[in-house]
């Protein structure tokens, strides 16, 4: 682990010219020790940017609008539509956030099915005709 020199000037008394003062050696070890502090803050920036560069993946949001249909009577419903991702994952661990844009009829619950790392199903359990939803997919990248 680093330990920080505390480095010091050399003092001379002005009128005697004695050094009143001992300044820090310029010396191998102490530069090497610098050496290791400034290489300890570069390795940690590099893992805080990796960290970073993941967090900004992990964040990254795909966004769909697609419609659901449905033509059948209620209790019934065949609205369920595949949806491939633009991006394939590497873990289902993803997220599906849904927005209810606009419907025809009582959607009841938007459901989100069967997640594969390239693409999911949705579907409404309700009676209505059709239902607009945006689908906004994070993580699992």
């Amino acid at each position: 682990m680093f330990r920080p020199t505390r480095w010091v000037d050399e003092y001379k008394d002005p009128s005697t010219g004695e050094v009143v003062q001992e300044g820090t050696a310029q010396s191998a070890a102490n530069f090497g020790n610098m050496d290791s502090g400034i290489e300890d803050v570069v390795n940690a920036m590099k893992q805080l940017l990796l960290g970073f560069n993941q967090l900004q993946v992990d964040n990254e949001v795909e966004e769909q609008t697609i419609t659901l249909t449905n033509s059948k009577k209620y209790p019934f419903n065949n609205s369920e539509k595949v949806v491939a991702l633009q991006k394939a994952r590497v873990s289902k661990a993803y997220l599906v956030d849904v927005e209810l844009v606009s419907h025809d009829g009582d959607v009841g619950d938007i459901i989100i099915g069967d997640k594969l790392l390239n693409g999911f199903k949705v579907r409404f359990d309700g009676s209505a005709k059709s239902a607009t939803v945006t689908l906004r997919i994070k993580g699992g990248l």
